[in-house]
């Protein structure tokens, strides 16, 4: 009986059905939505790596960071919005998560604008601060420079993807990244053996299906969603604003820290890989490519907690303890399984991963394979930490959120491959990794398990206060 009445109330799904059959529907289109936005970096490295060498893949590399500054901007604005209409979607006030959905649009495009004229301006200089080096600055100027042309569309895709999760649709989100990235398998190619326009080709190819990723979101808002895109919910509003920024600030800043965590650690590769035989555009070629296809695996976690996010958030509107505890337990459980089975993948088969990049130089296949066993040491924490952050900023605390997700990159990591070359030279960069990881978990473990704690207290009130009505009802009778 309770459970029908808790469904009359809810009557969103998100309220009263399973939960593990919530969080597949939810997490699975997630999980393959940031795939392939992982997908969509590897594959030009592999095609690149095959048509140019690992001087193109180097190049990649150094023009990373605009890639993460993009994704910090879309994911902070998206999840921080999506958290933001999911906890008045719980709350039943509707025309204020439409309104979050026009704020967050109109937000997207200003702001990728901006990005994209700062960029162009100042490109040279950016990418000698990102780490360029002679032998890369022309391949990493050709293919930044395209990248950044498409930066509006980049970042819409990116923030409305999240908002269609919230609007019930994960699929809608799924289709439009599964569809740019078909499209960005197939023109890569062409770009690249068939035109020979290299490192152009694979930027060229990228923007391209993000266009057409773009395109299909913003379709679905103006058509089909229950959440419809209105010019007259684009004025901006300061509430709905200031929301998306703090609930989403943690996404911002762990993308922020990838940024920052990949100009430290492009500078320190050529640095200390000029004192070695490795030398330095080896080294910055192989830790671009161990980086990226261990964002493989974290890319599936952020897929789950991104997928929980709406389910924590209704249930944190509509005060269903249980129902939070619950999402938590099994995304986190689940994602731990994913980094877990990463973790033997690259100590035990790394050469066999590398393949796929498709250079023989045996002084590059050597330091990649020992990057990728050394610096993934401590992948398997990675799963768990992911899904606490989503956890603290899906039910309203970004503080929490925030100090979580600078943890591990900000505060351990990037200190760490300052510190630690200093005396173990270039390996120390690679043992800085699993030094940060293990740390991260530790600490991550403490916040996560007083949450539990205060969860288990509500919980056995809302018990309490059921019995309490039981036995009013017994006595009356």
């Amino acid at each position: 009986m309770e459970a029908v009445e808790k469904k009359a109330r809810t009557k969103n799904p998100l309220g009263y059905q399973p939960i593990g059959r919530l969080l597949m529907k939810f997490a699975i289109p997630s999980v393959i939505s940031m795939l392939v936005n992982a997908v969509y970096n590897i594959v030009d490295q592999i095609f690149i790596g095959q048509g140019v060498g690992y001087l193109g893949n180097a190049a990649t590399t150094v023009a990373f960071p605009i890639v993460t500054i993009i994704l910090a901007v879309g994911t902070m604005l998206g999840a921080g919005g999506s958290a933001y209409a999911a906890i008045k979607l719980g709350e039943k006030k509707d025309d204020e998560a439409e309104n979050t959905l026009g704020n967050v649009f109109i937000l997207l495009v200003v702001i990728g604008i901006v990005l994209t004229v700062i960029g162009l301006v100042f490109l040279d200089p950016i990418l000698t601060i990102f780490g360029a080096t002679p032998k890369n600055m022309g391949y990493a100027r050709d293919y930044a420079g395209i990248i950044l042309i498409g930066t509006v569309f980049n970042l819409l895709g990116i923030g409305l993807s999240n908002m269609a999760r919230t609007d019930g649709s994960p699929n809608i989100a799924m289709m439009s990244m599964v569809t740019g990235a078909l499209l960005n398998c197939v023109l890569d190619p062409v770009y690249i053996f068939v035109f020979h326009w290299g490192v152009k080709g694979a930027a060229i190819a990228t923007i391209t299906s993000q266009i057409i990723a773009t395109i299909i979101l913003v379709y679905y808002f103006m058509k089909k969603g229950n959440m419809r895109l209105r010019f007259d919910h684009m004025k901006p509003n300061g509430i709905i604003i200031k929301a998306a920024f703090s609930l989403g600030i943690s996404s911002c800043i762990t993308q922020l820290s990838s940024t920052i965590l990949q100009i430290v650690l492009n500078n320190s590769l050529v640095y200390y890989g000029d004192q070695t035989s490795v030398t330095g555009d080896v080294a910055l070629s192989a830790m671009g490519i161990v980086m990226k296809v261990s964002m493989i695996i974290i890319s599936i976690c952020i897929g789950i907690g991104i997928g929980a996010q709406p389910i924590l958030g209704f249930n944190k509107g509509a005060n269903q303890p249980k129902r939070i505890k619950k999402t938590y337990r099994i995304a986190s459980n689940v994602a731990t399984g994913v980094t877990a089975l990463g973790w033997a993948m690259f100590m035990l088969i790394p050469h066999i991963i590398l393949m796929l990049f498709g250079s023989t130089d045996e002084n590059f296949t050597n330091f990649a394979i020992k990057a990728m066993r050394i610096y993934d040491l401590g992948v398997f924490t990675a799963g768990f930490q992911i899904t606490s952050t989503s956890y603290f900023q899906a039910t309203g605390q970004p503080m929490k959120a925030s100090i979580l997700s600078s943890l591990r990159q900000l505060l351990l990591l990037i200190p760490l491959i300052i510190i630690l070359p200093m005396s173990f030279g270039l390996d120390g960069i690679l043992y800085a990794g699993p030094v940060a990881d293990i740390s991260s978990a530790i600490i991550v473990f403490f916040f996560i398990h007083h949450e539990m704690k205060k969860l288990d207290v509500q919980i056995a009130n809302e018990a309490g206060d059921e019995l309490g009505v039981f036995d009013d009802e017994v006595k009356t009778a």
